[in-house]
């Protein structure tokens, strides 16, 4: 008998007296509830809320703001949720509100479409918030969920995302889609290009 057969054989029985020591002994588990969190409600515009007192909210809420919201129980905000209204927050439409948002607005629209499972979505989220910030008073900033609208992706042939589309007295504008990732100044020249065109126009 080789060496290696000779520990392989010992190990067997190792473990075998272990298990065998291991379920002759009794255990106890004690049932655990699980501990449900309340869910995170939908963002409302309560009546008695006005935006000028609230002006550094944001309809974007980071994980953090979240938990928090979710275990707050007792004080003044459970309950009530906070959203303000312009306030160059980024919207998000489905295809029910596209026509009304988008295609009807008396402002130019920069619409991005997004997915919850594209990273490259995920990296521009910021500059596309601080731009619809920097630009509300002259640009209105939506996303459309890409998962959620497939009449939209169809109709607009949206095949790579991030897909930003600039739309202005409800058409498309020629030539200004853009797909992938973009930096904040790219994005910053971007828009500014295409305000440029639209005020010549």
């Amino acid at each position: 008998m080789s060496a290696l057969n000779r520990i392989a054989n010992h190990i067997r029985k190792e473990l075998f007296r272990l298990s065998s020591l291991f379920s002759a002994m009794p255990i106890a588990v004690a049932p655990v509830a699980p501990k449900l969190l309340p869910p995170v409600r939908a963002v409302t515009v309560p009546a008695n809320i006005v935006c000028n007192a609230f002006p550094a909210c944001s309809s974007v809420f980071s994980n953090r703001s979240k938990v928090a919201l979710r275990n707050r129980r007792n004080g003044p905000m459970f309950g009530t949720v906070v959203k303000c209204v312009g306030g160059g927050a980024v919207r998000e439409i489905d295809e029910n509100q596209f026509n009304d948002v988008v295609l009807e607005s008396e402002r130019p629209v920069l619409v991005e479409f997004v997915a919850t499972w594209c990273g490259p979505c995920r990296l521009i989220a910021p500059a596309v918030q601080s731009l619809a910030q920097e630009y509300q008073d002259k640009l209105v900033v939506v996303k459309v969920d890409h998962d959620s609208n497939p009449r939209l992706i169809e109709e607009y042939k949206v095949y790579g995302l991030p897909a930003l589309i600039f739309f202005r007295n409800g058409q498309e504008v020629p030539g200004s889609r853009r797909e992938g990732a973009i930096t904040k100044a790219k994005l910053k020249e971007y828009v500014d290009k295409l305000l440029e065109s639209a005020s010549i126009v």
